[in-house]
């Protein structure tokens, strides 16, 4: 059967039926669901999350994990908020956030790539210490009067209807999509995340590109807590708070192994559509965020549990089909004799 045959039938043709049957469950709750004003709200309420699932799409297949990207995203968005209020010129205040992202990025990476310590307890230490810098920034204040260019970045449509973030998502999904599935770079992701240890005799430079990818993760994290700063008009030290949930989820959801080496882009962009859409609806019939919460995280149990109790079922079938390929035909003369 050809690959792209089996896929279609497989996760993503699992996805594609649980998209279609949440379209059309919410299609009926509102009429007003497929208009476009809905669907661009639909992705402009969670864009920032959106944007920083392409980059883990890489930490997770690369075989890793980075539970601190929401905690960089609010310590850019209060960098950025801080470094205005005490008279930065915003488009500075921009650049600096975006360095201390990319800073941040790097010093996950250099003790998981370098050290050699699990991605695990490097970023969770990252989620609670760069968390703990943004409300030192912030305090209990709320800081807000952004330069009206600045909210209407984020506030207001750029391109036609379509807002500057979600442009941006756009663009970097076609440059993900790119480098992962059709380029040496991607290759090589695939390659250290099956077996870092093999990569690493093959002569693959294993430590360079799981830093690169840390750093690329510090750094859409803080360009989504910029635009997610400028989408509110307003920063609080909380900002981006439990984010990561989702992010994660929208990845594993996916396809994406937790143990790296497999998945794709098109699967993610599926569980994204999913996701979004399953929000909106329980949105519609006025379910609380806290419950919207819980199912995310029922997805985010399943989206690991359900592959691998596949692989063991097909490996138990494997063991059963195995023995009687491996029985001696017998023959007449065996028989007879």
């Amino acid at each position: 059967m050809p690959a792209n045959l089996r896929r279609l039938i497989g996760w993503e043709g699992l996805l594609l039926c649980v998209l279609a049957f949440v379209v059309v469950m919410n299609t009926n709750l509102a009429p007003a669901y497929l208009s476009l004003a809905n669907q661009i709200n639909l992705f402009q309420l969670s864009i920032e999350k959106i944007i920083v699932a392409l980059v883990m799409t890489f930490v997770i297949i690369n075989g890793e994990i980075d539970l601190s990207v929401a905690s960089v995203m609010g310590l850019a968005a209060c960098l950025v908020a801080v470094l205005f209020e005490s008279g930065t010129p915003m488009a500075l205040a921009i650049l600096a956030a975006l360095l201390v992202g990319a800073l941040c990025g790097a010093f996950n990476g250099f003790w998981v790539a370098y050290v050699g310590l699990p991605s695990l307890a490097v970023t969770l230490a990252g989620m609670i210490g760069f968390r703990g810098v943004a409300r030192i920034l912030i305090e209990d204040r709320s800081i807000g009067g952004f330069p009206e260019w600045f909210t209407a970045l984020g506030q207001q449509p750029l391109i036609g209807p379509f807002p500057l973030s979600l442009i941006l998502f756009a663009l970097l999904f076609v440059l993900a999509l790119v480098i992962l599935q059709f380029s040496g770079v991607g290759r090589l992701i695939y390659v250290v995340g099956n077996n870092a240890a093999v990569a690493r005799y093959s002569g693959i430079d294993t430590r360079r590109l799981k830093l690169g990818i840390f750093i690329a993760s510090g750094l859409i994290a803080s360009l989504a807590g910029i635009l997610l700063a400028a989408r509110l008009g307003a920063v609080r030290g909380n900002t981006a708070e439990g984010f990561e949930l989702d992010i994660i989820t929208m990845v594993l959801l996916g396809g994406v192994s937790i143990f790296g080496g497999t998945g794709n882009l098109a699967g993610v962009g599926l569980a994204i559509l999913v996701i979004l859409n399953l929000r909106n609806g329980m949105s519609l019939l006025n379910v609380t965020g806290n419950v919207q919460t819980g199912v995310i995280g029922m997805l985010l149990i399943l989206s690991v549990l359900i592959p691998n109790l596949a692989q063991m079922a097909n490996e138990r079938l494997q063991r059963r089909i195995a023995p009687r390929k491996e029985a001696p035909i017998e023959t007449e003369s065996s028989v007879s004799s």
